[in-house]
């Protein structure tokens, strides 16, 4: 047993929830922004302004067309296993192996794809360290192993673990339509909660291909939480914090939070009030990428989402009966107060009464 750990010590294989739940998941939303994120956002603002270098098929892959955008999306798969692998410290030879499975287990997971190549590129990553440059012909070794292995997980598990994300997104969204108010309390609260740990709100609502009302009420936590902590704490941080926090990410609060827990109430009795109305006033729908979902206003791509899901509902909405719309003025208004004008003023104010009966204490907020 000393061997086995003195081993993967040595091939910096760290099996914890840390390593995969936390830098191998947020490594994973930062591939899915860089390829389907992007390219989605490339290919509504080209055919909303007629830009004609990202609406002409730069390329033809059997029979179809793709536009710059659509070449970015099309690589999803690589781009999330390639970063889980970074995340992992793997090797240069089996990080370029991760190309090929990541491709192949999005294909197979469906819709829950995203989820699938988390599982997949965590185990062919681990694998394919464990047996780099054990041997005298490594580049050949390493290779066939990570793909091998990859791709064996990937035919195994890749369809189930879609299957089951894909069917529980689908209950969340259902369940929505059912009971907007309920649901959009916890999805708002929890989603929001998921954006200020240590983890990926943004992986967690791609692996669950989370669009419509449940997508509306996950922005609406979101946003609680980043402009809800960016204005609550701008007496001690100025507007350094307010943008960093406001549109990079309400996670920089976490050290605090440890410390003093109930600075995190005013955003979520936030979230708790923005969830409902997104879903029952307003009825915000976020038909974008799923990934938008978990974004809030981190480089106001939640609100791209909206915005692209009313235009150019992406292929997840759309299997989900999503349908183009043209915004009115009540559209607009919706998304204005749920990003922006609620969170800032509802957490302000949460935030007043829990200074004067001493809950939050000044510096309690300050980033480091």
């Amino acid at each position: 047993m000393e061997k086995l750990r003195e081993f993967l010590r040595r091939k910096d294989i760290v099996i914890s929830a840390r390593r995969y739940g936390i830098d191998a998941l947020g490594a994973m939303a930062q591939g899915l922004f860089c390829s389907l994120l992007i390219g989605t956002i490339l290919n509504t603002v080209g055919t909303q302004f007629h830009i004609g270098v990202l609406t002409v098929p730069v390329i033809t892959i059997n029979g179809v067309g793709y536009t710059v955008g659509g070449l970015a999306s099309f690589m999803s798969g690589p781009a999330m296993a390639v970063a889980i692998g970074y995340a992992l410290k793997a090797p240069p030879m089996v990080l370029f192996s991760l190309v090929t499975v990541g491709y192949a287990c999005n294909a197979l997971g469906g819709a829950g794809g995203p989820l699938a190549v988390l599982f997949v590129a965590i185990i062919a990553a681990e694998f394919g360290k464990a047996v780099s440059k054990e041997t005298k012909v490594d580049i050949l070794v390493t290779p066939i192993v990570t793909i091998l292995i990859g791709m064996g997980a990937a035919w195994l598990i890749a369809p189930p673990i879609g299957g089951a994300a894909s069917a529980f997104g689908q209950l969340i969204m259902r369940t929505t339509e059912l009971q907007p108010f309920l649901m959009g309390v916890l999805v708002s609260v929890l989603v929001g909660i998921a954006l200020t740990l240590p983890i990926s709100s943004a992986a967690i609502c791609a692996a669950l291909s989370l669009t419509g009302l449940a997508g509306g009420a996950a922005v609406a936590g979101c946003c609680a939480n980043m402009v809800g902590f960016a204005v609550l704490s701008f007496r001690e941080n100025g507007w350094g914090g307010l943008v960093s926090q406001g549109i990079g990410t309400s996670m920089l609060q976490m050290p605090n939070i440890v410390r003093n827990p109930r600075i995190w109430l005013p955003a979520i009795l936030t979230s708790a009030i923005t969830g409902p109305l997104a879903t029952c006033v307003f009825r915000l729908e976020m038909n974008g990428d799923p990934i938008n979902s978990g974004m809030g206003t981190c480089g106001l791509c939640g609100q791209l989402g909206v915005w692209t899901g009313w235009v150019n509902p992406s292929a997840a909405a759309l299997a989900n009966g999503a349908a183009a719309v043209t915004p009115t003025a009540f559209h607009w208004a919706g998304l204005i107060l749920i990003s922006f004008v609620l969170p800032a003023v509802l957490c302000w104010a949460f935030g007043l009464f829990f200074r004067r009966i001493g809950w939050i204490r000044e510096g309690d907020l300050t980033l480091s």
